[in-house]
């Protein structure tokens, strides 16, 4: 009898304590947040930006894997606005993603609140914008996801984390920026480039430990460098993904991306340049900031660190020693599942050729020849209340079709669990990036030229890397695995953001016909509506 009784007793206070523990660490975190108009001179001259609270750029959230967001937002401003959460894979939730084919834009002096979770990540992201554009004010900021205490790293605690966004900026106001793209014409050369909203910014750190450096590109069309004088790179994250810890001198973050570092402090006590500077442009424009050791009474000096002399070949070789770490654990445990990328067939193929089309005399940006066109309804709210003539899945091809350019609102088809290959096709002679809300992906193959089927001979079907942004280099492709298991409607865009506000992206409708919660949770009670939707009830 006792000793029957004993394993039954424990077991179920490990039950009782696991549960606690799973409690502990899934806990509400509660925010407001106020968008306004400020006045900053950030690159020397006054100009109007987007604070919340206050801030530029905004505050930073530092939430724990798991962790339930609630998060008001009022706005404050004269226009409709949205935030987005790039690279939060809201699970079953595309109703929380903030995009205008998901959510209605929050009307001036009224608010929404949003309500999702960390669920199953862990590593650097940011949130920023995702209406008109207002990213070029300002708008963004970082959103870090910690590991749970239940869940190992595969490196030492850093003994201090630093968060660093970069990105190119212009002294345009936003409204001026948007009015010249919708005249037809092309995106200037940014002004300048900033390192968490400023020209100048100095990092203390003691010698001999290590810190952690988030870096995210939250720019708007700049492809950059980062370094740090003196100083190997650790990789250890890259958009959630654990990766093969190698040394690196520079950097390459391009727009949208995010990297996680380790960086040692095992020179002499100094002072020391920390740099980012535009990658692929005549004019290269540079930011620096200080590495301050504790200990130092010298401030820096030399010459700043170049950048790599080499261009896209030295880039898309950096890119492939991005590595998956198998032996590590990701948010949770087993982050390959119950079975490995590279032993499944697809079942579709999608090719995706991005291009510059005149449409009615004015520039435009389209994806297989269609520019994609904002409705007045959100697609996720007309699919939900089944409003015809919204948007349309027979106006995008899978394939580029050399059919004349064509404006339209274009959704794409796929059936929840899907596993499909998308190949990005680059034919222009400008640097691309792509993102996928919902989802992080195998980044499987970069290459030059055309791809053809041949080509995934050259994959890397053993330890690609997941994320949710890619590179696409000049006359050249980039190949991604995705498995659809987030049912929802899912922006693909453009990350630069001209590319995206003047027509490069379209909506991945991952469905499943029967409407169930163990699929997808159902339209919010606070949900609001606009266009079309205006006067249903959910």
């Amino acid at each position: 009898m006792v000793k029957c009784f004993i394993p039954h007793l424990v077991f179920g206070v490990l039950a009782v304590l696991g549960v606690s523990l799973v409690n502990a660490e899934d806990p509400y975190l509660y925010f407001t947040w106020t968008v306004t108009y400020g006045t900053r001179s950030i690159l020397g001259v006054p100009q109007q930006v987007i604070l919340i609270n206050g801030q530029f750029p905004g505050p930073k959230l530092d939430v724990v894997t798991n962790n339930n967001i609630i998060l008001n937002l009022m706005n404050k401003l004269d226009q409709p606005f949205l935030m987005t959460w790039n690279g939060i894979k809201q699970r079953k939730n595309s109703w929380q993603d903030g995009v205008l084919g998901t959510n209605c834009p929050i009307p001036p002096n009224s608010n929404y609140t949003y309500k999702f979770q960390a669920k199953d990540q862990i590593g650097s992201y940011t949130y920023f914008p995702s209406t008109l554009m207002h990213r070029a004010a300002g708008g963004f900021g970082a959103l870090n996801i910690i590991h749970r205490s239940v869940i190992p790293i595969p490196y030492a605690n850093p003994d201090g984390d630093f968060t660093l966004l970069l990105g190119d900026w212009f002294k345009t106001n936003h409204k001026t920026l948007q009015q010249s793209l919708e005249s037809g014409k092309s995106m200037p050369f940014p002004d300048g480039v900033l390192i968490n909203g400023q020209t100048q910014a100095t990092f203390t750190g003691d010698q001999g430990k290590t810190y952690m450096f988030r870096i995210s590109n939250v720019g708007l069309s700049t492809s950059l460098n980062f370094r740090i004088q003196g100083h190997k790179m650790k990789l250890v994250e890259v958009e959630g993904s654990h990766v093969i810890q190698n040394l690196y001198d520079s950097l390459d973050v391009h727009v949208g991306q995010s990297i996680t570092i380790l960086v040692t402090l095992d020179q002499p006590p100094k002072d020391y340049y920390i740099v980012a500077s535009t990658r692929f442009t005549k004019t290269v424009l540079t930011a620096t900031a200080v590495l301050h050791y504790a200990n130092s009474n010298a401030p820096v000096s030399g010459p700043v660190p170049a950048a790599p002399a080499n261009g896209f070949d030295w880039s898309m070789e950096q890119a492939r020693t991005y590595r998956w770490n198998l032996t590590s654990n990701a948010a949770r445990p087993n982050p390959q599942g119950s079975f490995h990328y590279g032993t499944i067939t697809p079942t579709k193929t999608i090719v995706l050729a991005n291009s510059a089309p005149l449409i009615n005399g004015k520039l435009r940006y389209a994806v297989n020849g269609v520019s994609y066109i904002n409705p007045d309804t959100p697609l996720k709210l007309a699919d939900y209340f089944n409003i015809p003539g919204v948007f349309s899945m027979n106006s995008l091809s899978e394939l580029p079709s050399g059919r004349a350019a064509t404006l339209a609102t274009s959704v794409m088809a796929t059936s929840l669990h899907d596993f499909i290959e998308v190949v990005f096709q680059n034919n222009e002679n400008t640097m691309q990036a792509w993102h996928l809300d919902g989802y992080d992906f195998w980044v499987v193959g970069f290459g030059s030229g055309q791809w053809t089927p041949d080509k995934r001979k050259s994959y890397n079907l053993v330890d690609a890397l997941t994320r949710h942004t890619t590179q696409v280099y000049p006359n050249s492709w980039t190949a991604i695995l995705v498995s659809l298991d987030n049912q929802g409607m899912w922006n693909v865009r453009s990350t630069l953001w001209d590319r995206q506000y003047l027509g490069q992206q379209f909506y991945l409708r991952v469905w499943n016909p029967v409407r169930s919660l163990a699929n997808e949770y159902d339209i919010p009670s606070n949900v609001l509506l606009c266009g079309q939707a205006v006067g249903r009830h959910p």
